[in-house]
């Protein structure tokens, strides 16, 4: 149970649980803000249980920059969805990048069908060899409490990640692709969509 109270919508959704952590490093990447739209699709098909949160789910973001980032969910299905060991994948114009905790690798990108099929850069490959991360960003934390600075991974930054993930969730539960205004941080083309950005609070809490 400590685990699967993650199954039910009071919480959110695997998409939030998984992808936070996800959209927060693609984010620190690329060094985008927020998506500028943002299409979803998924639902229970085949994992039999007692769950309200879809146990499959696509979700696709579309950003200012022409990139499009997505999180897939595929609790029927263990096989890995990414290749190489790896759970982030760049692609870009040039080659491919595979991220994991401890590093990186670039593979040179190839021309599609009828381009060119030379490598369009060199390969590289980065391991850390900074120590725990973990304990990294512990230490920076505990240290900007003592100083007043701010942190890494501040409070705004983990707002704007995890607004990711809630986009992701209003976009299935309304089937529509849903364009977002990160400014106001309102949907630009459906009242629907705004109802659900946020929710009846239990008694006796309430919103300050």
């Amino acid at each position: 149970m400590p685990y699967k109270f993650r199954w039910w919508q009071l919480y959110s959704s695997q998409v939030a649980n998984w992808g936070v952590h996800y959209f927060d490093l693609i984010r620190s990447l690329t060094g985008e803000l927020a998506p500028e739209s943002v299409s979803a699709h998924g639902g229970r098909f085949a994992v039999d249980d007692d769950r309200t949160i879809p146990e499959t789910t696509l979700a696709i973001f579309e950003h200012a920059s022409g990139m499009l980032s997505e999180i897939a969910v595929f609790e029927a299905n263990g096989q890995p969805v990414l290749g190489r060991g790896t759970e982030i994948e760049l692609r870009g114009t040039l080659g491919t990048l595979y991220a994991a905790e401890r590093g990186y690798e670039i593979v040179p990108k190839r021309g599609g069908q009828f381009q060119n099929p030379n490598p369009r850069r060199k390969p590289e490959a980065v391991r850390a060899t900074d120590g725990d991360l973990d304990q990294q960003a512990a230490r920076d934390f505990l240290d900007n409490l003592k100083s007043r600075k701010r942190p890494i991974a501040d409070i705004e930054e983990g707002h704007r990640s995890t607004t990711f993930a809630h986009l992701a969730n209003i976009a299935l539960a309304t089937r529509k692709r849903l364009q977002w205004d990160a400014r106001d941080e309102r949907f630009i083309n459906c009242d629907e969509a705004n109802s659900l950005l946020h929710y009846e609070y239990r008694r006796p809490w309430a919103m300050a």
